[in-house]
């Protein structure tokens, strides 16, 4: 099994491959370039870094959001297309999934925290407890203040994502870790991570259904429907 992962939904890009036991490698990217630009250069560069030719990849996964409207459409349609020419199943990976999945820490609860403007985050809070990784809740768009209520008596909690030190610092709860920023960014290492375990679960991978998961309405479309109520 070889698993070619992209994650492109917020300012960084990254591509991982993983084997379903362990990860590979990654190659990370935040210089500001826009991801069309650097996606699939670094997806070859790292087949080939790996000592792996495209035709050596089994499976393909992607963030399929939450997260930048623009980097998740690019992500999806470079995994869509990767995945097409080869004939591969593709899985969509919740993007809050992946990345709380790299502070598994036993004990702990881990709140994925993307900024989505306006005061609110894309959310999704998980624990690693007894029965393993487990999620509180759906993955959502919340107000910032509103979340406290559902990490008042989580016992500690660590952030993670581009939105945790606003959470951190707005909530300013006891119980909230907030880990050094390299530690908090999505990265495409935890959606081969998630990818391995539906694999290896049997789920069926399918690019022509997999669709991108905003949460919400693009800025464009709210100020579209709030012209035609006028």
């Amino acid at each position: 099994m070889l698993i070619l992962a992209f994650e492109t939904s917020a300012k960084a890009a990254s591509v991982a491959l993983h084997d379903g036991k362990k990860l590979l490698g990654e190659s990370y990217q935040n210089t500001g370039l826009t991801h069309s630009q650097t996606l699939m250069v670094m997806a070859e560069d790292l087949l080939k870094q790996c000592g792996y030719s495209p035709d050596a990849v089994t499976h393909v996964a992607v963030a399929a959001g939450p997260g930048s409207f623009t980097g998740v459409r690019i992500g999806v349609a470079a995994a869509k297309g990767f995945a097409w020419g080869a004939q591969l199943p593709l899985y969509g990976v919740s993007t809050l999934d992946a990345m709380c999945r790299q502070m598994m820490l036993n004990g702990f609860a881990v709140c994925g925290c993307m900024d989505a403007r306006r005061n609110q985050v894309y959310n999704g809070i998980f624990r690693c407890g007894a029965n393993g990784w487990e999620r509180i809740t759906e993955d959502r768009a919340i107000a910032v203040e509103d979340l406290k209520m559902d990490l008042e008596n989580i016992g500690p909690c660590i952030l993670v994502g581009d939105g945790a030190q606003l959470v951190y610092h707005s909530l300013q709860m006891d119980n909230l870790i907030l880990p050094p920023e390299q530690c908090c960014q999505q990265r495409a290492s935890g959606v081969a991570m998630v990818a391995a375990e539906q694999i290896a679960a049997g789920l069926p991978g399918d690019a022509e259904a997999l669709q991108p998961n905003y949460l919400r309405l693009s800025q464009a479309e709210r100020e579209k429907i709030e012209r035609m109520q006028k």
